[in-house]
């Protein structure tokens, strides 16, 4: 048995914003990244709230926020003694604030005060899960943390704010919203509801991102990016993910590339390791493989076998990485090949330990890993 739920409720639509003016006499402790304070985006949103409230900001975050950074937001937070927590930004600053109440309470410094996020990225969908991945520096290692007592109480879907995205970053974040849906797609926990989720955020991310890639002015485009990040969340806060992400935790602690480009280096071959129908693996898996082709029957090709549809769809993953510019191989994305080498075993072992590897359709080994890793050296 399961029960199915969407604690978070979801504000969006035009001016959507202007329903933070609804909140009066409230201490707001603001969990943001430098970035929002230098390009003035953070005043954007805090010009809606009334003057009867007191805002204390931080904005110290940092990309991979590690175990420091959260333990600095907490005695910030424990200092001004909060009402409410609002994190504006995207990944980092949503999952320091995640870490940041969950400790920040156990450890009895600040009391439960109810959870705001405004996502200001199309990426990671974190405005609507229980997921929150912080980083140990000196071990090299992410971890993910996974509870219901972070999952957000509100989230407003203000697609004005990820107009300003520069071109890398809407690339990254848009195939990290791809990975999560496909991941999510094919997990050992995927129902009827997550699949509905998965298979329209699919469409919605070959309809448009590259559109927005192409033209970041276009607002549609960025409104349906902005709501298939949102969707894909909700699919795998259903379901976890899975080896992609497993990897890309890992991967990211050593060799320090951005989350969503990880991803997207990694999305073929665990598609066709999961499947069976690639050099890793050719243990053919039809329950994954069908699902994959369904996908592509989705996004254009003509039904078929599932062999030939994990192909389409690889095929039409790869048009689309080309239009983003996205690198092929860890070289082409920058990744000194000493580096890769003496850190592979590592990320293999750290991989397979992943909380989102224990929905992987396919339960991979250390010698997959390193073979996945390989064959995109």
């Amino acid at each position: 048995m399961e029960t199915i739920t969407f604690p978070t409720s979801l504000h969006v639509g035009k001016q959507v914003l202007d329903l933070l003016s609804r909140y009066n006499d409230q201490r707001i402790f603001i969990v943001t990244d430098p970035f929002m304070v230098q390009s003035n985006k953070i005043e954007q949103i805090t010009k809606h709230f009334n003057t009867s409230n007191q805002l204390k900001l931080f904005s110290n975050v940092v990309p991979d926020p590690p175990i420091e950074n959260v333990i600095s937001g907490i005695e910030s937070m424990a200092a001004f003694n909060p009402t409410m927590l609002l994190a504006v930004g995207g990944g980092s600053p949503i999952d320091a604030a995640k870490a940041m109440k969950f400790f920040g309470e156990k450890l009895e410094k600040i009391s439960e005060l109810n959870f705001i996020v405004i996502p200001t990225t199309s990426g990671t969908g974190s405005e609507v899960t229980n997921f929150s991945v912080i980083t140990n520096q000196d071990k090299g290692v992410k971890y993910p943390l996974v509870t219901t007592d972070i999952q957000p109480d509100e989230a407003y879907l203000a697609s004005e704010l990820v107009i300003s995205a520069p071109r890398h970053i809407t690339a990254d974040t848009g195939m990290d919203v791809l990975t999560h849906a496909l991941e999510s797609y094919v997990s050992t926990k995927a129902t009827v509801f997550s699949d509905a989720l998965c298979e329209k955020v699919v469409v919605l991310v070959f309809e448009n991102l590259v559109r927005c890639y192409e033209n970041g002015e276009d607002l549609h485009a960025r409104e349906q990016m902005h709501y298939a990040s949102c969707m894909a969340g909700m699919a795998f806060n259903l379901t976890s993910l899975g080896l992609n992400h497993g990897i890309a935790h890992a991967a990211g602690a050593k060799l320090h590339l951005a989350h969503g480009r990880l991803n997207t280096l990694l999305l073929e071959e665990v598609i066709q390791f999961n499947a069976g129908c690639g050099t890793v693996s050719k243990e053919y898996d039809e329950r994954t493989a069908n699902k994959y082709a369904y996908l592509a029957m989705l996004l254009g090709f003509e039904k078929t076998t599932g062999r030939v549809g994990v192909k389409q769809l690889v095929r039409a993953i790869e048009r689309l990485k080309k239009q983003l510019g996205m690198p092929k191989t860890f070289k082409q994305a920058g990744i000194d090949e000493k580096n890769f080498n003496n850190s592979k075993d590592e990320i293999a072992e750290n991989a397979l330990k992943d909380g989102c590897t224990m929905t992987n359709p396919r339960v991979p080994t250390k010698n997959d890993v390193l073979n996945i890793l390989e064959n995109i050296k």
